[in-house]
């Protein structure tokens, strides 16, 4: 069970990297975004290491308060759940 629920953590943080890497371009271009609902909703759907990594790496998002309060605890919380569920479930 332990090495299933890293996949999903590892995909998801990819899945989130990579669209918000996409909304960084599609802003470069003046195209169609991603709405910021959306952007959030994938860093609480356990991709929030991969969507504080595409702030970083690729400064999108860092102005807004929103995302420089929501995205580390997203990371922080499901670092809690994960430590929670070892202890307890698995």
């Amino acid at each position: 069970m332990y090495l299933i629920d890293l996949f999903f953590i590892y995909v998801m943080s990819i899945v989130a990297f990579m669209i918000y890497a996409w909304d960084k371009h599609q802003a470069a271009c003046q195209r169609g975004r991603v709405p910021e609902a959306v952007l959030l909703l994938l860093a609480f759907l356990w991709g929030g290491f991969g969507a504080l990594c595409a702030m970083v790496f690729c400064h999108h998002k860092t102005q807004k308060t929103a995302f420089l309060v929501c995205v580390p605890i997203a990371v922080c919380l499901q670092i809690a759940v994960s430590i929670l569920l070892r202890l307890y479930v698995f």
